[in-house]
């Protein structure tokens, strides 16, 4: 499943002596990133805080009766897909027909698209797919009866024997995708349930859309009820295909309220709780760092998570007082929620671990610069800045490859991206 393939001059921060390398190449030259050994900007992976990370959003998880299902737009790492999985995720969550491409190169055998699969090209891979493979298990969403059709139609176009899988999507009025209401999602579903190409297994939402703001606690928890609403509606009509029920929620910021609210049973069926975090497998220093708390002390039984994402840059130049430029920016961080925000500030090839960049706040962000205000004396041209980033999703995409650090920021591999 893993891509070793060797990284070479077209791989961002790379160095020259690591250039024809693997990762596992790689990790074994005894390379620093605080010796100033990396080219930057250089973006890196916390090794220890991954690696708990992935395990603590695993146990919880298994402590709650959920399966996890991890969001994989958010790495698109083969490598850090790969580490999910064996540490006991159900399957993997993909976003677009693309994603489900790509997983099913790298082997993945379930699947849930957390998404319409919409587009004759996109219909017909997917269902070829399930059609060529007995073991493939793939659902999608389905939100109206067009979409509902199409699915049919090509299912009879490509002459597969398997009926595809569904959840119907519950969502927010001026969101995204999803029906609007109960009366909708039953009305769907009976329409689903009278197609025999089609088995309807679930209901799901994305209780995330607007988790950004103040009131989406409380938004979050409604749009969870009504879920579970539409989903026992459903049931009472006996409308799900026999087997399991599938009830699917779960973003990375709302993780409790899906593990108190998804139930273990609805009409006689089990169910089976499906949650589909993604951003927790780095975490970050802004959005989710403030929803689940420090180390997830904010509600008791989160997972602690902690920020693994590092991206670096040097100090370019300091052209006024309290002013300095870093070469870093919009092309290597992420932006789309809030500034990175300066963690540490080391002048290489000094001894020891770098220190805190508390007093210092990004003012302004360009493609490959970014401005940072400090106190006057605190940075010299040269310096390293390490920043944490908020929503990890739009830093991974920027990098064919980040490397991964020990606590020391001694490189000891890489992982790659496909995006």
């Amino acid at each position: 499943m893993v891509i070793e393939r060797p990284l070479d001059w077209r791989t961002k921060g790379l160095p020259p002596s690591a250039e024809g390398l693997t990762g596992p190449e790689i990790g074994r030259l005894g390379l620093s990133l605080l010796a100033g050994d990396l080219m930057m900007p250089s973006a890196i992976i916390r090794e220890e805080a991954l690696a708990d990370n992935i395990r603590e959003m695993q146990a919880f998880a298994d402590r709650n009766g959920a399966l996890l299902c991890p969001h994989g737009k958010t790495s698109m790492s083969p490598e850090l897909l790969r580490r999910q999985l064996e540490a006991g995720a159900w399957g993997i969550t993909a976003a677009t027909a693309h994603h489900v491409r790509v997983y099913r190169r790298l082997g993945i055998e379930r699947i849930l698209l957390a998404n319409q699969l919409v587009g004759r090209t996109d219909l017909d891979f997917v269902i070829s797919e399930i059609a060529r493979d007995p073991s493939f298990d793939f659902f999608c969403l389905v939100d109206s009866a067009d979409g509902a059709a199409l699915l049919v139609e090509a299912v009879e176009r490509v002459a597969s024997a398997r009926p595809v899988q569904v959840l119907i999507e519950t969502g927010l009025e001026g969101g995204r995708s999803g029906v609007r209401s109960t009366a909708e999602a039953l009305a769907l579903a009976r329409a689903v349930a009278a197609q025999p190409r089609l088995a309807l297994r679930g209901v799901e939402t994305f209780e995330g859309i607007r988790q950004a703001r103040p009131d989406a606690r409380l938004e979050a928890a409604d749009m969870i009820d009504l879920a579970l609403i539409a989903a026992h509606d459903i049931a009472a009509e006996g409308l799900f295909a026999e087997g399991e029920v599938l009830i699917s929620a779960g973003g990375s910021g709302f993780l409790d309220l899906c593990a108190a609210k998804l139930p273990g049973r609805i009409g006689g069926q089990p169910v089976r709780r499906v949650i589909r975090p993604g951003c927790y497998v780095t975490h970050d220093s802004g959005l989710y760092a403030r929803l689940t708390g420090p180390g997830g002390s904010r509600l008791p039984g989160l997972p602690k998570l902690e920020h693994a994402l590092e991206v670096w840059g040097t100090v370019l130049s300091l052209p006024e007082p309290r002013l300095a430029i870093v070469g870093a920016g919009k092309r290597d961080l992420s932006y789309d929620v809030e500034p990175p925000r300066p963690l540490w500030v080391h002048r290489p090839p000094g001894e020891g671990p770098p220190n805190e960049a508390t007093d210092m706040t990004v003012v302004a962000m360009w493609d490959q610069h970014l401005s940072l205000s400090a106190p006057d004396g605190r940075l010299a041209v040269g310096d390293l800045v390490g920043f944490g980033i908020s929503h990890p999703c739009a830093t991974f995409d920027r990098w064919t490859a980040l490397l991964t650090v020990d606590g020391a920021h001694r490189v000891t591999g890489a992982v790659t991206t496909l995006f």
